[in-house]
């Protein structure tokens, strides 16, 4: 593959799994230049850019690029000015074959600080109310770990601080003990990395990488969901390592519980130790990281506009962040000095048209199984009972009337039932709705009370 061809595959990935905010301020207008030595160096045209590129979005885009290319390839974002610096370089074109198995073999076996974004530390970590336990219970981890509480799960929705969380546990334990083996890593790339270990006879190695360390890192789980023997090796090395007493870490977008198509011996190792979830900051913990932000990065900009960024951005810490920064970059290309009336102007594509959320099979199953008092792992288990297949066959409903996955999807999310399954109950609902008004009723409350999730 062309660079060009490569970089709009990695576009394409990012766009799905970055906010539409964060990719049009800072990844669109990005192109990539070469790659040499296991390095992509990629061209923005704003300085700002590529910092926050570089400190921010570093590790998902290794990541795309890993599943693009093949191999690992470490980002490096620069301006057009900073390319001279590279231009002694023989970088005419780009590694077409995956690197020898020595070399990637010592790229993939990293166990230091390189693994961690250097800002994410508990000292640059603000504490507020939807955080203030899973910061407690990952300083204990970090200070003690193996002896706290193992494992350690962590959820909450995109955007929160559970990656940060992970990252200044890797660095507090390092810090304690510069010797310690510890692997950050997402399920996406454990599961990559099993498959490659699968297909290149290094099952052997695989596993000693995984298992002779001291601390896991492991971010997403959710991602294993269906992935069989993933989800059986996965079961092995957490084994190993909780009888060896070394320490777990896990984060996901959703409790062990909700993560269908997950083996029961999975789950209940997931519930052995502590789960705790981290929900969005209030009005009080935005500012105070907005305020932390702007002090570490030395910048001037009025309280009334941060005020006003505060008020309006409440999702997660990832957009809130990324309206200041698309600030500052409307600020530096217009020449003009940051004011409320500025701030609005920079913001109003996100703040006048916002994205209605995207309804998930998961928020269906919570509204409907808290209205049916059906407990969410239900609607994935075998159990045939009227009290739990029809509230199921609801949810079935309302999943394809409410959302676009498709209908093996759909079966997936309902304990890997089959398509013909979710079409039944789409027209058994149907049918009922049209011959029984109360229950229609009922089904339209449902359906706005997951509307207004």
């Amino acid at each position: 593959m062309s660079e060009k061809e490569i970089w709009e595959k990695v576009l394409e990935i990012a766009q799905e799994k970055l906010s539409a905010v964060s990719y049009s301020t800072f990844l669109k207008d990005t192109e990539l230049y070469t790659i040499k030595d296991g390095e992509a160096i990629v061209l923005s045209s704003i300085p700002f850019n590529a910092n926050w590129l570089n400190q921010q979005y570093s590790e998902i885009i290794q990541a795309i690029l890993f599943d693009v290319v093949g191999y690992e390839v470490k980002p490096h974002f620069i301006t057009t000015e900073e390319l001279a610096n590279y231009s002694n370089k023989d970088v005419s074109t780009v590694q077409e074959t995956p690197k020898s198995s020595t070399e990637t073999t010592e790229d993939n076996h990293v166990l230091g600080r390189e693994q961690f974004n250097a800002h994410n530390t508990f000292d640059t970590f603000v504490i507020g109310p939807g955080n203030r336990f899973p910061h407690a219970a990952s300083l204990a981890v970090a200070e003690a770990p193996a002896k706290a509480y193992n494992p350690l799960f962590i959820y909450g929705g995109v955007g929160l601080g559970k990656t940060h969380l992970m990252h200044a546990i890797g660095h507090h334990v390092l810090d304690n003990n510069p010797d310690a083996k510890v692997i950050y890593t997402s399920s996406e790339k454990f599961t990559n990395e099993f498959i490659k270990s699968i297909r290149d006879n290094e099952g052997e190695a695989f596993r000693e990488r995984y298992r002779n360390i001291d601390v896991l890192l492991i971010d997403d789980i959710q991602f294993i969901q269906n992935k069989v023997q993933t989800q059986e090796e996965f079961f092995y090395t957490f084994n190993e390592l909780h009888q060896n007493n070394k320490q777990i870490v896990i984060s996901s977008d959703r409790p062990p519980k909700e993560i269908a198509q997950l083996e029961d011996r999975l789950r209940s190792r997931f519930e052995w130790g502590l789960i705790v979830d981290i929900t969005p900051p209030d009005y009080e913990t935005r500012m105070a990281i907005l305020q932390k932000k702007i002090e570490e990065e030395k910048l001037d900009i009025p309280p009334e506009a941060l005020n006003y960024i505060a008020n309006q951005i409440q999702s997660n810490i990832r957009e809130l962040e990324g309206a200041l920064t698309r600030l500052l970059a409307y600020s530096q290309l217009l020449g003009k000095p940051i004011t409320t009336e500025l701030t609005a102007e920079a913001l109003k594509d996100i703040i006048q048209a916002p994205k209605s959320k995207k309804i998930t099979i998961q928020d269906i199953q919570k509204v409907v199984g808290q209205y049916y008092n059906v407990r969410i792992e239900d609607f994935s288990a075998k159990k045939r009972t009227k009290s739990i297949a029809y509230p199921r066959q609801i949810a079935m409903y309302l999943s394809r009337e409410l959302t676009d996955f498709s209908l093996p999807k759909i079966g997936e999310e309902f304990g890997g039932r089959d398509h013909t399954t979710v079409i039944h109950a789409h027209e058994k609902i149907s049918k009922d709705l049209k011959e029984d008004p109360i229950f229609k009723q009922e089904v339209e409350n449902l359906e706005k009370e997951i509307r207004n999730i």
